[in-house]
């Protein structure tokens, strides 16, 4: 008996209407394990870059690494396409699925760097092909095939480097199409009981649940966190007011800032692109029509325009403080260039490194008394109102301000947070992965 390993990637399943990738994934990880195939992974999804125009509405991808038994290798492969055909919205415009085989033990190098591009920047579908045909990966695309991409670098991103856990739990097909029924006051209580070790159950500055989606998806909810054990341990401490059909494990690159490049020059900032780069406020910030905030950032080089748009609450807030001379560190995704002809990063987060310095020049204390004086009028001096002095020859004085933004890190509220970034919270949780054996446990029913 000959024992093969496979990965598997799927993408683009979904559409607005319907459908989840991640269910896709979830009903395989049953039947597989009904066909005696072992995990070597919990299932991955993998997010890519949330930039690019044509993505689907989480442009996540998901990947299962698998053994079986030479003998079963066509069934397993006639249930994934199968189940891909079964469940996929053929009929949306946009959605178009892709299927990846890989049946290597070692990712090649190649797959890996196609899929730090595919979070990073932006790939092609030609780049996934010849990839494809070099490795031998077999692929199967519907439609316009452009799930293709999003399939094999699920399967180039192993996430060997920091990862968190995300445990997804379906709804019933009777529910679909209606509000989510969860207990809210559960949720927060979950989420003051696991944290640090959960992340984005809710907001509190809104005191908003942001663990339960709102659209026509099968998703009932999702709570991710640093460990299998603890979103488990937090999913069981949620009230349900409705039956969940089946949940599922999965290890992500979710609140990583994966997607994030370092790029030294503003000059070298490109479209869609996700981007880390430093730069000094160049203006005041300005507040535009609905509560948005404008800045420019430049490198005595080149200019580009910083957004901070109301949705993201506390970051759009910290933004408005900001003054011309401030050095920033900012993090977020670049837009193409609009009227203004400078292209607009949309800010996830940003550092302030070093506050500019803010003064104002007041009248000078009176030398005996130490009263501020008041001036006599233009060059003629200040004139002290307690002691009836007179001093010819003072000069105001410079008294520097305290600025009310501190240096330190601002992110985006946890509602208007991209599944990539990295939240405060996780600051300091960063991670490797963890030895993972041969997993059949009880990842897919409630």
């Amino acid at each position: 008996m000959t024992i093969k390993t496979l990965h598997i990637g799927l993408d683009d399943t979904d559409s607005t209407r319907k459908g989840c990738t991640t269910y896709v994934a979830a009903l395989l990880v049953e039947r597989l394990l009904q066909q005696k195939a072992k995990f070597a992974d919990y299932p991955n999804l993998v997010r890519l870059n949330p930039n690019v125009p044509w993505k689907t509405r989480g442009n996540g991808a998901v990947c299962l690494r698998i053994s079986y038994d030479e003998e079963a290798e066509e069934r397993i492969k006639e249930t994934i396409i199968n189940t891909v055909e079964e469940q996929a919205d053929f009929e949306a415009k946009g959605t178009d699925p892709g299927i990846a085989f890989l049946q290597k033990r070692n990712i090649p190098r190649e797959i890996k760097a196609f899929a730090q591009s595919a979070i990073t920047g932006i790939v092609t579908l030609k780049d996934a092909l010849k990839l494809s045909k070099k490795f031998h990966a077999e692929v199967i695309g519907y439609k316009k095939c452009r799930g293709i991409i999003g399939a094999l670098a699920a399967i180039g991103e192993p996430l060997v480097r920091d990862h968190t856990y995300e445990i997804i739990a379906y709804r019933t097909p009777e529910n679909l199409g209606i509000g989510r029924m969860v207990d809210e006051a559960s949720i927060f209580e979950m989420d003051e009981a696991t944290a640090p070790y959960t992340f984005n159950n809710v907001d509190w500055e809104k005191k908003r649940v942001i663990i339960t989606p709102r659209g026509p998806d099968p998703i009932l909810l999702g709570i991710r966190g640093e460990s299998p054990e603890i979103v488990r341990r937090a999913f069981d401490m949620v009230k349900l007011l409705e039956p969940a059909e089946r949940w599922v494990i999965f290890r992500t690159n979710q609140g990583t800032d994966a997607h994030l490049r370092v790029t030294r020059d503003l000059k070298d900032v490109k479209p869609f692109s996700p981007i880390v780069t430093e730069g000094s406020v160049a203006a005041d910030p300005k507040i535009i029509p609905r509560r948005h905030v404008i800045f420019p950032i430049t490198d005595d080089e080149t200019q580009v325009d910083c957004a901070a748009y109301e949705p993201t609450g506390s970051l759009r807030k910290a933004a408005a403080k900001l003054l011309a001379g401030d050095r920033i560190k900012i993090y977020g995704s670049v837009r193409p260039a609009a009227k203004t002809r400078r292209l607009t990063v949309n800010l996830e987060k940003f550092r302030l490194l070093k506050p500019a310095s803010v003064s104002v020049y007041r009248n000078p204390l009176c030398p005996k008394c130490h009263k501020r004086v008041k001036s006599m009028g233009k060059d003629q001096g200040f004139r002290c109102e307690k002691c009836c002095l007179k001093y010819p020859n003072l000069q105001k004085v410079e008294v520097k301000l305290k600025r009310d933004l501190g240096r330190g890190l601002y992110v985006a509220s946890p509602r208007s947070q991209r599944h990539l970034t990295k939240p405060l919270r996780r600051y300091g949780l960063e991670k490797r992965r963890a030895a993972v054996g041969n997993l059949v446990a009880d990842w897919h029913f409630p």
